[in-house]
């Protein structure tokens, strides 16, 4: 009886809406809990970070003028994508962390929901936190809350999905552009929430995905002039403390979130105040007519 060859998949970067392999040709295993080899995923470069970011600003003109009501509209959209594929990534999950089917089915319908809910806040945020100020001239004076443009999210390891959309969906509601960077230890939940976003309405470039050793992309992410602001969910000090180092450069903002794994299962994630950290608050005066 012959014996079939086992063909492992390449999973590959995901930017402006295209899967390309990285530049360099240079790929990873990746490994269950167990240590059994998975299946392989592209080690991205900084050629492949820039390329993102590139893709990342041709998407925030567009994607930032669009309809709070239209964005609301294509978040949901990939929240009904991701419930589509929820057996999918449930194993995805399943296998990668060693975790049981009913606790990765758990995290996947917290990320479904962490999706709607924050697709609801497209239409409010500017509502709540935007005013209308008093001042002792004949003029309205207006202070609303916009994109700041090409955000970084670095998502940690566990857990590897969750923890991912509750970063980046509270980014781009707003406007943003993202560049993700999966997480290194467990990426293919991630790359298979990529092939769904790439399936639902979300235009190219507004969410990118790099998957590979952080390390290596931490001080070009530092360094990026182009970059406005970075989420750093890994809550690694060092790492932290090198990314602040390059903020100083082009005055990103920088957001630390760092969470023990099991407070990205609470409620105080779909924390709102989160939107403010990757906003400008910009002030406008109007005369007023006779």
């Amino acid at each position: 009886m012959s014996t079939r060859l086992d063909v492992k998949k390449t999973y590959k970067l995901y930017i402006g809406g295209k899967f390309p392999r990285s530049e360099s040709g240079r790929y990873l295993p990746a490994k269950s809990a167990a240590g059994g080899h998975l299946d392989n995923f592209s080690h991205a470069s900084r050629k492949d970070f820039r390329d993102a970011v590139v893709a990342a600003r041709a998407a925030v003109g567009g994607w930032c003028k669009a309809s709070a009501y239209n964005r609301g509209q294509i978040l949901y959209r990939a929240a009904e994508m991701l419930q589509n594929r929820a057996g999918e990534l449930v194993n995805e999950i399943a296998r990668s962390t060693g975790v049981s089917t009913a606790k990765a089915g758990r995290e996947v319908t917290l990320a479904i929901d962490r999706l709607v809910h924050f697709a609801g806040w497209t239409d409010k945020y500017q509502q709540i936190f935007g005013s209308v100020n008093p001042v002792a001239t004949s003029h309205f004076n207006f202070t609303t809350p916009e994109p700041a443009g090409v955000v970084v999210v670095l998502a940690p390891d566990e857990p590897s999905l969750l923890a991912l959309v509750s970063l980046v969906a509270p980014v781009i509601l707003s406007g943003n552009a993202a560049i993700v960077v999966a997480s290194e230890k467990c990426p293919l939940p991630a790359a298979t929430f990529a092939e769904i976003l790439a399936t639902s309405d979300l235009p190219g470039g507004v969410v990118n995905l790099l998957t590979g050793k952080r390390a290596e992309l931490i001080p070009h992410i530092a360094g990026h002039l182009d970059v406005n602001a970075i989420v750093d969910g890994v809550g690694d000090a060092e790492l932290g403390a090198k990314l602040q180092a390059g903020t100083a450069i082009n005055l990103k903002r920088y957001a630390r979130r760092s969470l023990a794994p099991a407070d990205w299962f609470a409620a105080k994630v779909e924390n709102p105040y989160w939107i403010l950290d990757t906003v400008e608050f910009k002030t406008a005066w109007h005369p007023i007519g006779v």
